[in-house]
């Protein structure tokens, strides 16, 4: 009967620490929250058009580099065809 006793003590505890675990993470995320420099308005326009302009080169040459393996592949199948 003494063994059910200490479980459950021992269970009860490891809840209260659980939660309070949770607290600790919370108050920790709120502290280092507040040690974030935040970007301002022009950084986010600035680095929002670097990224727009960078996929839209990186689409151009995929599209380019598509185009030309397609050319290349189809007139080699072509004269393989022709064999």
């Amino acid at each position: 009967m003494a063994e059910k006793t200490e479980k459950k003590k021992g269970f009860f505890a490891a809840v209260k620490r659980f939660f309070k675990n949770i607290a600790k993470f919370f108050r920790d995320t709120r502290s280092e929250m507040k040690k974030v420099v935040w970007p301002s308005k022009k950084q986010v326009i600035n680095n929002t058009i670097v990224v727009l302009v960078v996929v839209l080169l990186s689409a151009v040459v995929i599209f380019i580099l598509d185009a030309v393996f397609g050319l290349g592949l189809g007139k080699v199948l072509e004269l393989l065809a022709e064999l």
